[in-house]
């Protein structure tokens, strides 16, 4: 444990340091100023953080301060280590041989955690110092632990990030998707797989809830539904075992139940159709050539609340210069508050993005207005070209 007693009468010091050693504390650290304190902790004389160097606070766990002093004052130098993103969780202890409760109060206000009075009473400043430290080790232990979280929430995301896939961009279609995550993780997912040479699946889903829980739902899903597309190619049969395999999701408390929503199209550029099934999902759109818009059909169970569901396909034509677009409910809300009319405006707002519009533009002119510090939802669109 590093202390530092900051004082501008040596014969305070000295007391406090002895103090200290008999009781154990070894590694002791003087200072005689406010300002010879903002040395030590790496800021600059007028108790700011320098802006051209790393600073370094020491390895420095509590701080016994003087509050008269000359110059910088001790609530003026705690002031402005509470300011300090840095170094405000070192606890300071005011000494101060002033009864006036509205100084003290400032100095607590300032952001000191205790104080003691002098004459220094040595049981009284003991018992003060080691309850400070144990706050001090609590705080830097939770520090420890949200970094490592942080660590493995940034991890997490790269696995997430890295298990979409790659855009597809060939002569006969184009496939591709704007993606963002209102947290870290994501509760949406887009998927697409290429059948055969004519046939594609394509699939957007939107798990129940953000962030880790529903992440892990969706790296679930994932997993289920490349395999599904592959082997089983037809959309009701896709959607019946994603339903079978949510069931296999067994959680300690009966009562938490994940559900999600997802919309599975089979696009065949041979015959020139859309093969979907919509199980709750918001639905999509298809921007045709000369402007107009058809749009998908609502409907169906959302996915995980039932073991059987009932899943009905719907049948699109196609043609060269068709753009189909996917989209989960956080897009919903760049359109306003929710009201019934609430669809209708989105679909409003994607009819002028047809094929011959980058997914670029499409992005800087949709989410131009997106605040991604207030965003509630994930944001998941995802455009299919027909050429």
């Amino acid at each position: 444990m590093r202390i530092v007693v900051v004082d501008d009468n040596p014969m305070n010091i000295t007391v406090v340091q002895e103090i200290l050693k008999r009781a154990g504390y070894t590694n002791v650290w003087a200072a005689a100023s406010g300002t010879e304190l903002f040395g030590l902790l790496g800021l600059n004389a007028q108790g700011q953080e320098p802006e051209d160097s790393a600073a370094d606070d020491n390895g420095i766990d509590l701080i016994l301060l003087d509050m008269m002093m000359p110059g910088v004052d001790g609530i003026t130098a705690c002031h402005a280590i509470s300011q300090s993103p840095r170094l405000r969780d070192i606890p300071i202890i005011m000494v101060t041989a002033i009864g006036d409760s509205k100084k003290l109060a400032e100095a607590l206000d300032a952001g000191a955690i205790d104080y003691v009075t002098k004459p220094i009473n040595r049981i009284e400043l003991l018992a003060r110092i080691r309850v400070a430290l144990r706050l001090k080790e609590q705080k830097d232990w939770h520090k420890e632990r949200d970094r490592r979280v942080r660590e493995e929430l940034q991890l997490a995301r790269e696995v997430q990030s890295a298990a979409l896939p790659q855009r597809v961009e060939d002569d006969r279609i184009a496939i591709n998707a704007i993606f963002r995550p209102s947290e870290e993780l994501s509760g949406d997912l887009y998927a697409w797989n290429r059948i055969d040479d004519k046939r594609y699946g394509i699939a957007v889903i939107d798990a129940m809830g953000h962030g880790i829980s529903s992440s892990l739902v969706c790296m679930f899903i994932a997993s289920v539904m490349q395999e599904a597309m592959t082997k089983l190619v037809e959309p009701e049969q896709v959607i019946q075992e994603l339903n079978r395999r949510s069931q296999q999701l067994q959680f300690a408390d009966q009562l938490i139940q994940y559900y999600f929503t997802a919309l599975y199209a089979l696009v065949d550029l041979e015959k020139g159709t859309i093969e979907y099934v919509n199980a709750g999902h918001p639905p999509g759109m298809i921007v045709r050539g000369g402007g107009q818009v058809e749009a998908f059909r609502q409907g169906g169970l959302a996915i995980g609340l039932f073991d059987e569901i009932e899943v009905t396909k719907h049948v699109l034509d196609i043609t060269a210069g068709d753009r189909m677009i996917l989209y989960t409910d956080g897009m919903l809300d760049l359109v306003g508050e929710e009201d019934d009319d609430q669809m209708g405006r989105l679909k409003e707002a994607l009819q002028p993005f047809g094929s011959t519009v980058p997914l670029e533009e499409v992005e800087e002119i949709l989410f131009q207005r997106d605040n991604d510090s207030n965003r509630s939802d994930d944001r998941c669109l995802v455009l299919v070209d027909i050429k």
